[in-house]
């Protein structure tokens, strides 16, 4: 196993230090953003693309972590739209915010694909959700929605058919004798508008054309002519894990051009994130990556946070809360790795006794989530300042741990058995069975290779990052809860092949079992302390006016939410930075020249989910 202790500093002095220089080489061309609870710099449009340049060649800020579109209508007099880049140094520190607007009717900007190619699905759905037009970007067409589609959905002035209010909760819901259907007096076709020109029986031919667009069907190799095939990959496909299609162009049994279709699952998660109270939007995280609600838990309520601690009147969670969400995250984090290498197995062509073999190891933590939430999988367990409930003091468990019983179980006692045996010997068994394997060995090594210089450029997160010789992790690059207090190493491997992919994700469970070992003193020593820092049940609070982006490192990479409050209980600007949608935009580079068999290995090697790739 091969990890790197990095040490970084979280000090804000070099963002200061690098706002600095850009003042003085670029003047009035950029202007520090003077809203009271913003942050970062605002950039002339007609410079963006000279100022990103100069941002990753001269300052170091080589990694674009998030670029997020916002609408201000109604909330200044230009009611423009702004792109906020969060950037990132890959030596550590907090990320440096970019922004950049432009006027609601005429909504244009400079692609930044050209300086990041990690921008280009971001921007996509920019264009899509918010219409914002990037002159300059390679492929500038819908991503999430239809190609028919009337609008772009996430603007504030864009309203839906059956659309009831702003903001939960609708009248239409309170129980007073008023309650009805919203269609009765908003009936469909009344607010929905087609495309000139458009019909339904020319759908099929838009989109087709959309997709196909640009896909050579001809090729001449010496003398001998040939013809190349595109097919579809999906959108129902055992391998596509879940409603994804991949446009694969082939010369013979070559790819020569492969493009990722999602969006046959998006239903608008942001748009009921800004409808929704803050907190009604945490059970909602769940449905994003649903084999790790637990962190996903973590990631929005550490957005949340941020935002609280910019009022004058907010506790910090306790320390016991602390340790109990690390407990949560890390073993989330094993569980996620154990199933995507068992998906992996799978789509590789193994029996499905594999993944059956990893799924008997999940239970056993999703017993204990059970226990501890009410719920299995949709844990909505998190809180502002803290968790929703203490760890019981015993358990019940329908999973032989002990033996084949149902006991009951001390919680403690559980979780020692399951950090210092039952996991690790999973994870020593899985190396043992899978890491020499012939078949997984001819099948990965040397196939789908990512760069160290391509996974920066394409914004690749997590194992997919780190197996390609980066040791960024988002808990030593920018810590957040207890882990500055704890021992562990990042994981990294250097080939960036679909066999490091694989190796990473054991490596990491290693480390996460080694800090969980260190949290179950912690956790004795904190039993009978508070869980919660605020009052009692009062989990809703008034947030303060301001932006704030909180990330955290989930299984599959930086999960990040970019909020903006106007000061309400309900943000005016929720995004999701899923790292399953943007580690996609990497798939095309790494499948260029193999064949088909090992497209499906490749995808698998990614570990998407399509609740995360979609939302």
């Amino acid at each position: 196993m091969m990890t790197e202790q990095v040490q970084v500093s979280t000090s804000t002095a070099p963002l200061d230090e690098a706002v600095r220089r850009l003042e003085a080489h670029f003047g009035n061309a950029i202007r520090r953003d003077d809203r009271e609870g913003y942050t970062g710099v605002v950039v002339e449009p007609s410079h963006l693309v000279e100022v990103a340049k100069f941002v990753r060649d001269s300052l170091g800020f080589t990694y674009l972590a998030s670029a997020t579109a916002v609408d201000y209508l109604g909330k200044s007099e230009s009611d423009h739209l702004e792109m906020v880049y969060h950037v990132c140094d890959l030596r550590g520190g907090p990320p440096l915010t970019l922004k950049a607007q432009t006027p609601r009717d005429q909504a244009t900007l400079p692609s930044l694909v050209s300086v990041w190619p990690g921008a280009d699905f971001q921007e996509r759905e920019a264009w899509d959700l918010m219409g914002i037009r990037f002159e300059g970007h390679p492929n500038l067409k819908r991503i999430l929605m239809w190609e028919g589609f009337h609008g772009h959905p996430l603007r504030k002035d864009w309203k839906e058919a059956y659309y009831e209010q702003e903001h939960k909760p609708f009248d239409s819901r309170w129980p007073e004798g008023h309650v009805r259907r919203a269609e009765e007096l908003n009936p469909f076709g009344k607010n929905v508008r087609y495309p000139a020109g458009f019909s339904l029986d020319g759908y099929e031919e838009q989109a087709e054309r959309a997709i196909y667009e640009g896909a050579p069907l001809g090729v001449q190799v010496s003398d001998l002519a040939t013809e190349q095939v595109v097919v579809s990959l999906g959108p129902q496909h055992p391998s596509t894990h879940g409603v994804f299609r991949m446009v694969v162009t082939l010369d013979g049994e070559t790819i020569v051009r492969l493009e990722p279709v999602m969006g046959y699952l998006h239903r608008n998660h942001e748009k009921i994130g800004e409808r929704n109270t803050f907190l009604h939007n945490m059970p909602f995280t769940d449905r994003l990556d649903y084999f790790c609600s637990m962190s996903n838990n973590l990631g929005y309520a550490v957005a949340v946070e941020k935002l609280l601690a910019l009022g004058k009147r907010w506790d910090p969670p306790t320390y016991r809360a602390e340790a109990i969400r690390v407990l949560m995250v890390e073993l989330t984090r094993i569980l996620n790795h154990l199933v995507a290498i068992g998906f992996l197995l799978n789509d590789l062509g193994a029996y499905f006794t594999p993944l059956m073999y990893s799924i008997i190891e999940r239970e056993l933590i999703l017993d204990f989530f059970e226990a501890v939430s009410g719920s299995r999988m949709m844990c909505n367990y998190m809180r502002f300042g803290g968790v929703a409930y203490d760890l019981p003091e015993r358990l019940q468990s329908t999973a032989a741990l002990i033996n084949d019983r149902v006991r009951d179980f001390d919680t403690m006692h559980y979780l020692r058995a399951l950090i210092h045996d039952r996991l690790p010997r999973a994870v020593e068994q899985t190396n043992d069975l899978l890491t020499t394997n012939e078949i997984i060995t001819n099948r990965c090594i040397g196939v789908g290779v990512l760069t160290r210089e391509d996974a920066i450029a394409y914004s690749a997160a997590g194992p997919v990052l780190r197996a390609s010789g980066v040791p960024y992790d988002v808990r030593r690059a920018e810590p957040y809860s207890i882990y500055p207090d704890l021992e562990f190493d990042v994981a990294v491997r250097y080939h960036g092949d679909v066999y490091d992919r694989y190796l990473i994700r054991l490596d990491e469970m290693v480390q996460s079992l080694r800090i969980l070992k260190q949290i179950l003193p912690i956790l004795e020593e904190t039993k009978g302390q508070p869980f919660f820092s605020g009052k009692p049940g009062q989990y809703n609070p008034r947030v303060p006016a301001g932006e704030a982006y909180g990330r955290v490192e989930n299984p599959k990479g930086e999960l990040g939410f970019y909020l903006v409050s106007d000061g309400g209980q309900n943000p005016w600007r929720y995004h999701v930075r899923s790292p399953s949608f943007i580690n996609l935009t990497a798939l095309s580079q790494m499948c260029k020249g193999h064949k088909v068999a090992d497209v499906v290995a490749i995808l698998g090697s990614i570990d998407i989910v399509l609740g995360e790739v979609d939302r």
